[in-house]
C-alpha cells in the first residue's frame, strides 16, 4: 500500500495512528459507555423493552443507510474532515438527547447523534488502515478494539458517576464534552497528505511527510494468497468481490452479542441481581477492561496464524459464554459477560482487518463501508431481538439464548469461508 511501510520500523505513521485512537475513544465513550444511564431514560419516557430495543438498534439502521456513504465520502473529501465533521454532529446529537423534552425528541436526538457517529466509525477504520504498517495491521485493528473497550471502561462509570450525582441528562451532556475534546486533538495532531497534483504549501521533504490519508493512485496489488495468512483472493472491484459482503455478514454476527448484551445488560442485573446502574457499570466496565487485552491478544494471533482458524475459536468461545449469562450466581453472570463483550468485541474489529487486505489505497474507504453494513443489519436486529423477547417471555434467558444461535451460524459461516478460499485460485489481474 502506498504509504504504508512493510514493516513498524517507520514511526512516522504513530502521530496520526495515536491521534485517530483518540478519537475512538471520545467516539466510543459515548457510544458504549451510555448504557447503564439506560434505565432511567427507559423510565423518565416510558419505554418498554421493544422501544429500548429500536432506540439502541438506531445503531444498526445509522450503519445500514450512512456505511457506504461514509466511506464514499472518505475517498472524497478525506478521513480527516469527514472525522472530524462526524465527531461534531456527534456532540450536537448528545446535547439535542440531554435536552430532550419527550420521547419523540429523545429519539430525534439519538438519530442525530448517530447520523454523525457512522461515518466518523468508518473513518476511523479508513484512517488506521492507511497509517498502519502492513505486518502490523491486524494487532493494529486490535489496538484499535482495545481503546474502544477502554472508552466503555471510562465511560460507563463516568457517566453513571455525573448521572447518580446531576442525573441521566447531565451524563450525556458530559459525554458531548468528550466527542469535542476528540475533534480539537484529533483535528490538530492527524496530517493528512495532500492528493497527488495538488500544491503545497509550505512542503515537507519525502522522508518527513506522515503517511496518512490516500496519496497517490493504488500500486498494483499483489496475490493475498502470497503474502497473507488469509487466503482472501482480491476482485477487480470492491463492489464486485462476494468476500467483502461475506465479511460484512460476517461483522455483524460476531459482534451482535457483544453489543446487544451491552445495553441489556443493566436491566437484567437489576432483575435477576437488584443492583442499580453504578453496579451494572462495573459489571460492564470488567468485560471491557479484558476486552482492552483480548483484542491486543487476538491481533496478535491474526497476525501470527492463520486467520480464519483465530476467528472460529472465538466463536467457539462465545457460544457457551452466551449460555452462561443465564446464570443466576452472580460471579457466573459477571464472567460470562466479560467474555462476551471482549471476545464479541475482538471478533468483529477483526473482520476490518480481513476487509482490510482486500484493497489498497483510495478504496480503503469503500471496503469499510461495505463491510460497515453487517453492524448495520445485525445493530438493528440484535437490540430488537432482545427486548422482543424480553417483553414477550418476562424475562431475559431467551435473549441470551438468541446470542449463543449467532455465534455458533457465525462458526458454522467462519467455516464455510475458510473451505471456500481454499479451492479458490486468487484472480488474475491486469
Amino acid at each position: 500500500m502506498e504509504g504504508n511501510p512493510q514493516t513498524g520500523n517507520n514511526k512516522g505513521w504513530m502521530i496520526p495512528f495515536l491521534a485517530t485512537i483518540f478519537a475512538m475513544m471520545a467516539l466510543q465513550m459515548s457510544s458504549l459507555g451510555f448504557s447503564p444511564l439506560l434505565p432511567d431514560i427507559q423510565k423518565e419516557f416510558g419505554m418498554n423493552f421493544s422501544q429500548v430495543g429500536l432506540f439502541t438498534g438506531m445503531y444498526g439502521l445509522s450503519a445500514l443507510l450512512l456505511s457506504v456513504p461514509g466511506g464514499m465520502l472518505a475517498k472524497r473529501f478525506g478521513e480527516k474532515k469527514v472525522l472530524s465533521a462526524g465527531l461534531i454532529v456527534v456532540m450536537l446529537g448528545l446535547i439535542l438527547l440531554s435536552q430532550a423534552w419527550n420521547i419523540g425528541s429523545a429519539f430525534g436526538g439519538r438519530a442525530f447523534w448517530l447520523l454523525g457517529y457512522r461515518p466518523a466509525f468508518v473513518c476511523v477504520m479508513t484512517a488506521i488502515a492507511v497509517t498502519a504498517p502492513l505486518s502490523l495491521r491486524s494487532r493494529s485493528m486490535g489496538m484499535v478494539g482495545a481503546i474502544s473497550a477502554f472508552g466503555a471502561v471510562v465511560g460507563a462509570p463516568f457517566g453513571s458517576a455525573i448521572e447518580n450525582a446531576f442525573g441521566w441528562r447531565n451524563g450525556i451532556l458530559a459525554y458531548a464534552g468528550i466527542a469535542l475534546l476528540g475533534v480539537i486533538v484529533f483535528y490538530s495532531f492527524y496530517r493528512a497528505r495532500p492528493q497527488a497534483g495538488a500544491p503545497v504549501a509550505n512542503p515537507v521533504p519525502e522522508n518527513k511527510r506522515p503517511k496518512a490519508e490516500t496519496p497517490h493512485p493504488d500500486p498494483k496489488p499483489v496475490s493475498l494468497r502470497s503474502n497473507s495468512k488469509s487466503g482472501a483472493p482480491r476482485a477487480k472491484s470492491i463492489f464486485r468481490n462476494p468476500i467483502v459482503y461475506a465479511i460484512a455478514l460476517l461483522e455483524g454476527m460476531v459482534g451482535l452479542g457483544y453489543f446487544s448484551s451491552n445495553f441489556f445488560i443493566p436491566p437484567a442485573v437489576a432483575a435477576v441481581f437488584g443492583s442499580k446502574a453504578m453496579n451494572a457499570a462495573y459489571i460492564l466496565s470488567t468485560g471491557f477492561v479484558v476486552a482492552m487485552f483480548a483484542n491486543i491478544y487476538f491481533g496478535y494471533l491474526m497476525d501470527r496464524h492463520n486467520k480464519w482458524t483465530v476467528m472460529g475459536w472465538m466463536m467457539a468461545i462465545l457460544i457457551p459464554a452466551s449460555l452462561c449469562l443465564n446464570s443466576t450466581s452472580l460471579p457466573v453472570f459477571w464472567t460470562a459477560t466479560a467474555v462476551v463483550l471482549a471476545v464479541g468485541l475482538s471478533a468483529a474489529q477483526q473482520c476490518f482487518s480481513l476487509a482490510a487486505e482486500l484493497v489498497t489505497g483510495r478504496e480503503m474507504g469503500n471496503v469499510m463501508g461495505v463491510v460497515s453494513l453487517g453492524p448495520g443489519i445485525f445493530g438493528y436486529v440484535g437490540p430488537q431481538m432482545l427486548g422482543w423477547l424480553r417483553d414477550w417471555t418476562g424475562g431475559f434467558t431467551a435473549g441470551w439464548y438468541f446470542l449463543a444461535v449467532v455465534a455458533a451460524l457465525s462458526l458454522a459461516i467462519i467455516i464455510y469461508i475458510k473451505h471456500y478460499l481454499k479451492t479458490q485460485k486468487a484472480p488474475a489481474l491486469p
